[in-house]
């Protein structure tokens, strides 16, 4: 009889290795459905208009589900702001940074932006429009990027800081600046970047 509890006892510990990491797997599988969901509606119909309801059925799952996963309106946006960003080729601040040449760098810059925009504009757009259904640790975030963003495009010029130089970049690097000369205006990305770069130019 101890042989035989010997030889079943290894059994027993892989099978219940087994579950648990199959049990892992599926919590997994899941959260990434109501994640998905969540951005598919987020980026069709906006957040504003995204209930829990309409994320559990679109990801086959009950509201409790989705409350398990996410208890809060926070969490999930976090979770879905993470997985949309991992899909995108986002802006590289860090390379416009390697330019000194402060035009240069603003234009290189803009025209990254712009590319984004572009690529990114439905989402980009429902985001704006529904801004105040948004949690406000996820427009504090975005808040702080788009500070990186301008922060890098004006630190070539030499102080004293130009306060219409500021805002003329600020002006320029924003998604509804874009949407105006590149939906309402019909100009091409590289146009609006000679627009926008002729524009700071002229303020010494």
């Amino acid at each position: 009889m101890g042989r035989q509890e010997l030889s079943e006892h290894p059994r027993t510990t892989k099978s219940r290795g087994y579950e648990m990491r199959k049990r892992a797997d599926d919590v997994g599988r899941t959260r990434r459905r109501i994640v998905e969901a969540a951005v598919e509606l987020h980026g069709t119909a906006g957040p504003a208009l995204t209930s829990i309801a309409a994320i559990a059925e679109r990801a086959g799952v009950t509201r409790l589900t989705v409350y398990r996963h996410f208890p809060d309106e926070t969490a999930l946006f976090q979770a879905c702001s993470g997985h949309w960003m991992s899909q995108q080729k986002l802006p590289a601040p860090e390379k416009w940074s390697a330019i000194e040449d402060p035009l240069e760098r603003l234009r290189v810059g803009l025209a990254d932006l712009y590319r984004f925009y572009r690529d990114a504009e439905q989402m980009l757009t429902l985001v704006a429009r529904d801004a105040h259904a948004i949690p406000q640790p996820i427009r504090a975030a975005r808040e702080a990027i788009t500070k990186q963003h301008l922060a890098v495009l004006t630190a070539a010029w030499p102080p004293p800081a130009n306060p219409l130089r500021q805002a003329a970049v600020a002006h320029a690097a924003s998604f509804t600046t874009w949407r105006s000369l590149c939906r309402d205006q019909a100009l091409t990305n590289p146009q609006a970047v000679d627009l926008m770069t002729t524009l700071v130019q002229t303020l010494h």
